[in-house]
């Protein structure tokens, strides 16, 4: 059985709908690879990526500040409460095997400075800020792209 990829989509809870459609894009690029998609389990583009993912019949996982599941954005496959607020970016960039951020501001940027200190890859889709080891994408179908390839080189070799 081949190892299961988990990509985080991370970015803004307040997005405009360029943004959204692409979020969406990315979720249903994803999705037709087989992967599961992370996502912090709000609004924004946690939401739209979900919601790709799910148009295209794959799987998200919504890792939420809060402790309360009832606020997870209605796409998510699965959600897990947490109660650890921006805390949980730490859990979001542990789990990933790779991420992808698009737009976003503080938190965002804390997703993927944990991640690219964790030493995982990190490809960025129209994001204003930079970081020392972050990846650029032009599309969401070149960041869904990226983010597999580099997600399959962090994978265990089956024995």
């Amino acid at each position: 059985m081949a190892p299961v990829v988990y990509i985080a989509v991370i970015g803004g809870s307040e997005i405009s709908p360029e943004v959204a459609a692409q979020a969406r894009e990315v979720g249903r690029e994803l999705a037709r690879r087989g992967a599961v998609l992370l996502c912090g389990g709000l609004g924004g583009v946690m939401a739209a990526a979900a919601q790709g993912a799910r148009e295209a019949g794959g799987v998200s996982l919504g890792i939420l500040p809060d402790g309360d599941r009832r606020r997870a954005n209605p796409f998510l496959t699965y959600s897990i409460a947490t109660n650890l607020g921006h805390a949980r970016n730490v859990l979001i960039a542990h789990s990933a095997d790779a991420l992808i951020a698009i737009d976003g501001s503080y938190g965002t940027v804390s997703e993927a400075a944990i991640a690219l200190k964790l030493g995982k890859p990190v490809i960025a889709l129209h994001v204003a800020w930079d970081l020392p080891g972050l990846q650029r994408a032009a599309t969401p179908a070149e960041a869904a792209a990226l983010a597999w390839e580099a997600a399959s080189d962090q994978l265990p070799v089956a024995s």
